[in-house]
């Protein structure tokens, strides 16, 4: 008989240790674009893009957690997320989040330069990727 294979996932911000522990997968956004995560996966180093991280547990069930960007590592049998700043799905504030889209929007429209551009751009997204890990986080609940 063949021993299954394991994942072990470890997602760290620079406040604190979000998760750790073995999974089944795990995905997430990286520069190229979302990447699902099994066990024996090519080694792989990547940035993350402001977004989530879906991790799915060895008991089968889902955990959200937001980044704002970061570091992802891959080796065959472990995961490595270094975020910038990660908050868990169920701890985001949709009301704060809303607001930074809302002048996120109307710094875009303001904007006077490359330079104004891209940061409202970059405040845009995440404030996006919050809310998006807000609602699906509610269709797990």
């Amino acid at each position: 008989m063949v021993a299954e294979a394991k994942l072990h996932l470890t997602v760290v911000s620079a406040e604190k240790k979000m998760f750790e522990g073995a999974i089944q997968k795990v995905q997430v956004t990286g520069s190229e674009g979302e990447l699902g995560i099994y066990p024996q996966h090519t080694p792989l180093l990547t940035a993350i893009k402001p977004g989530m991280v879906r991790i799915t547990k060895e008991s089968g069930d889902e955990e959200l957690i937001y980044l704002s960007g970061g570091i992802l590592e891959v080796q065959p049998d472990v995961v490595i997320v270094l975020a910038d700043t990660a908050i868990r799905g169920k701890d985001l504030d949709e009301a704060r989040a809303l607001e930074s889209k809302r002048r996120a929007e109307e710094h875009i429209s303001k904007a006077h330069g490359d330079v104004d551009y891209a940061q409202a751009s970059a405040e845009l997204a995440k404030a996006i990727a919050k809310l998006r890990v807000i609602e699906l986080t509610r269709k797990l609940m």
